[in-house]
């Protein structure tokens, strides 16, 4: 069965734009036709071709958000468009990597080390925000104003 032209067409301009997954290319299709056999047959050829790639996308987009988001919130919307948990976990960052993005968030929000524990809680609540875990954000937090210190 081969896909309507249009909706072949279609699905190559929304990836001529950028990465996608494939959940999300499903659904914007899903607008243009309710056949969703001929759908699954378009997204397995676009896949065959290593047209649409999930891996690429959550790499690319892993890339892009990683110096400013944590792990927790990188898991959480790549989880939302559809990308499978294995995937996402082969392209996420080592602790360092993740703690030195908490170090340099931290330093372009706040300038100075937190003078009370309300100030503590503030910033623990912006990395917690950010999507950091709570070894990284107590690692992050030690080690950004002991720099300052030294």
């Amino acid at each position: 069965m081969k896909p309507q032209p249009d909706l072949r067409q279609r699905a190559l301009a929304i990836l001529a734009r950028r990465e996608i997954s494939r959940a999300e290319l499903a659904q914007k299709l899903q607008q243009l036709s309710n056949n969703h056999a001929e759908i699954n047959a378009l997204l397995d050829e676009l896949a065959e071709r290593h047209w649409q790639s999930d891996t690429r996308y959550a790499e690319a987009y892993i890339n892009s958000k990683a110096r400013s988001h944590g792990n927790l919130r990188l898991q959480q919307a790549l989880a939302a468009k559809g990308v499978d948990a294995d995937t996402i976990r082969q392209h996420l960052p080592d602790a360092d990597t993740q703690q030195q993005a908490a170090i340099a968030v931290l330093h372009k929000k706040f300038n100075h080390a937190p003078d009370d524990m309300a100030e503590k809680h503030k910033q623990m609540r912006f990395l917690a925000y950010r999507g950091f875990d709570m070894h990284t954000i107590q690692a992050a937090l030690k080690q950004a104003w002991a720099e300052e210190d030294e």
